[in-house]
C-alpha cells in the first residue's frame, strides 16, 4: 500500500465520520459503532458500489475516476480545499489547474522589506521561516521564553509555554494552521523531510498529534490574530495569506490593524537597531 493511498483511506474514514445520516437525509437508526455515515450509506448516496468504495478507503490501488471522485466528494459534502485534497491524494486532476506568473525569491524578499510598517514573513508551506522584515522581527522579538531550535510559524505557537497568554485567539488559529498544512501535505507524501519534522511534532506536542489525526484541510483566508504585546497591550490584527504562484512552495504573511487601538500602538513595538 503506497503512502499516498493509506493517507486517502484515512482522509475518506476522517471526512465520513463528520457526516451525520440525518445530514443527508437518512434516519439516525438504531446504534451506530461510531459516528457518521456507514460505508454502505455512503456508496449508495454516491452510487457506487460498496465493495470498491472499502476498497478505496482501505488504501488499495484501485483505479478511480474524476466523475466517481466527484460523487463522493458531494455525497461527503467536501469544501473545495478537501475536495482538491482528495483529488491529489487520488493522483487524479486536481480541480483547481494551477496558474504560473513571473516572480523571483529576490523580488519578494524585496516586497515583504518594502511592507515595513506591516509585519510580514515569507515561509514554505511546511511553515519553515525563509525571511521576515523588521516589522514582523520587532513584534515577536520577545516570543520565546525557551530556546528557538525550529524557525518554524507553527512550532514557535505549539512548542511556547506561554502561547496561549500571547496569542488570544489561539484556540482557532492553531487547529487552521494545522489543517493548512494538511493541505499542503498531500503533495509532499514521503518527502524525509517534511514525514520527518511531523513525526517529531507529533512526538513533541500531544495537542498537535490530536489535531493532525482529524485529517482537516482548509482554504486559505484572511482571519483574525489577536496579540498581547509585552508593551503595546491587546493588538488585533488582520493576518492575509498570499499565495506566490510562480513558487508554489512559498505563502508570504502580513499583518495588517484591524482596529485604530492597534494601528496607534504598533509603533510601540518597535525595536532600535542595537536592539535588533
Amino acid at each position: 500500500m503506497s503512502n499516498r493511498r493509506a493517507e486517502l483511506g484515512e482522509f475518506l474514514k476522517a471526512r465520513r465520520a463528520q457526516v451525520s445520516p440525518a445530514a443527508v437525509g437518512l434516519p439516525a437508526g438504531g446504534r451506530r459503532r461510531t459516528p457518521g455515515l456507514r460505508r454502505e450509506e455512503l456508496a449508495q448516496l454516491a452510487g457506487v458500489g460498496v465493495t470498491w468504495y472499502t476498497w478505496l478507503e482501505q488504501g488499495r490501488p484501485i483505479n478511480v475516476s474524476g466523475q466517481v471522485l466527484d460523487a463522493v466528494a458531494t455525497t461527503l459534502r467536501l469544501s473545495d480545499a478537501e475536495r482538491e485534497h482528495l483529488y491529489r491524494l487520488a493522483e487524479a486532476t486536481p480541480v483547481k489547474p494551477r496558474t504560473t506568473a513571473c516572480a523571483n525569491e529576490l523580488v519578494m524578499t524585496e516586497i515583504v522589506t518594502a511592507l515595513d510598517p506591516l509585519p510580514a514573513v515569507i515561509t514554505n508551506r511546511r511553515f519553515d521561516i525563509l525571511g521576515a522584515n523588521d516589522a514582523f522581527g520587532d513584534l515577536f522579538h520577545d516570543w520565546h521564553t525557551l530556546p528557538c531550535v525550529h524557525n518554524n510559524l507553527l512550532w514557535c505557537i505549539v512548542t511556547e509555554p506561554l502561547a496561549r497568554q500571547r496569542l488570544l485567539n489561539y484556540d482557532t488559529e492553531v487547529p487552521y494552521l494545522v489543517a493548512r498544512l494538511r493541505s499542503a501535505y498531500a503533495e509532499h507524501l514521503g518527502d524525509p523531510a517534511w514525514e520527518t519534522d511531523i513525526a517529531r511534532l507529533r512526538k513533541l506536542s500531544p495537542e498537535f498529534d490530536g489535531l493532525w489525526s482529524r485529517h482537516e484541510v482548509a482554504e486559505c483566508e484572511p482571519r483574525p490574530r489577536h496579540f498581547l504585546h509585552p508593551v503595546a497591550g491587546e493588538l488585533r490584527f488582520t493576518l492575509t495569506e498570499l499565495a506566490v504562484p510562480a513558487h508554489p512552495d512559498l505563502v508570504m504573511f502580513v499583518e495588517t490593524p484591524a482596529d485604530e487601538r492597534t494601528r496607534e500602538n504598533l509603533p510601540l513595538t518597535r525595536l532600535t537597531p542595537a536592539a535588533r
